[in-house]
């Protein structure tokens, strides 16, 4: 990799880890459109590690609350909302943490450009089908239930072009939150499966013998975490006056470029 190469994909993936646009349909336009190669394990640790801190620094009090909140609860049984809502973020976390397990023990892999192009078109829709159900939408407090139901929807973001994002907030809006605690849970929903996620990969980068590019590693942590942070904080500061259309228009415009580029129409 060269740092070019370095810069742009920090900037990507910090950009579209949170915004309901996939992160995967991005990253495969860089090599189409310039020829890049791979990044590499090492650089997809630095960058989900980027995103991370990101959201983990900007829910920093929110997570320091949930987590003396839920310590009280196991150890002194002494229960609260944000005990529950603790308990509720470990819920919706555990459906897509078994069935990644799953599909990585049974080595099942559907990243190719047809499959992401048409799940960033298929889901983009449904999510312009949620932003319209959602429009008087006003529920601001999430339920057990609401965490099985955005934790099971979180697990079709194992396949690529989905998004994360994307698909749990449809969820939350589909079950009647605002738009802006639909996006807070699924934020914080991500804390715990992209910390699941990096670990995985960086066992994976330990047991390799790939060898690193320390300056090039950090550059891509610091680029995607400042990236990330700037996204959520605007995000969650517009999504109640912007609504998601314009989000469902840019990825039915970017799944008919991927289309293209697959039939090869250029």
């Amino acid at each position: 990799m060269d740092y070019l190469q370095v810069v742009l994909l920090a900037f990507i993936q910090g950009i579209t880890e949170f915004l309901p646009i996939s992160s995967s349909a991005h990253l495969i336009l860089p090599s189409q459109l310039f020829g890049f190669e791979d990044q590499g394990l090492a650089f997809d640790v630095a960058v989900h590690l980027g995103s991370l801190l990101a959201v983990m620094a900007y829910f920093r009090k929110d997570i320091l609350v949930l987590a003396q909140a839920w310590l009280l609860d196991v150890f002194k049984k002494i229960k609260s909302s944000e005990s529950a809502f603790a308990w509720q973020i470990i819920g919706g976390t555990i459906p897509a943490v078994i069935v990644g397990l799953i599909l990585s023990i049974l080595h099942v892999e559907m990243r190719s450009l047809l499959v992401i192009a048409s799940s960033t078109i298929i889901f983009g829709v449904v999510l312009g089908v949620a932003d319209k159900i959602s429009a008087k939408a006003n529920r601001q407090k999430t339920t057990y239930k609401d965490a099985w139901i955005i934790g099971f929807a979180q697990c079709l973001a194992l396949i690529p072009g989905t998004s994360r994002s994307g698909i749990t907030m449809t969820a939350g809006l589909m079950l009647g939150l605002d738009k802006h605690t639909a996006a807070r849970f699924s934020f914080l929903l991500s804390i715990p499966l992209i910390l699941a996620a990096s670990a995985l990969k960086s066992l994976e980068l330990i047991q390799s013998s790939v060898s690193v590019d320390w300056l090039m590693l950090v550059t891509g942590i610091v680029l995607s975490s400042i990236t990330a942070y700037g996204c959520i904080k605007l995000f969650l500061k517009w999504i109640n006056q912007i609504g998601f259309m314009p989000f469902v228009i840019y990825r039915l415009a970017l799944g008919s470029v991927l289309l293209a580029i697959y039939f090869d129409l250029f």
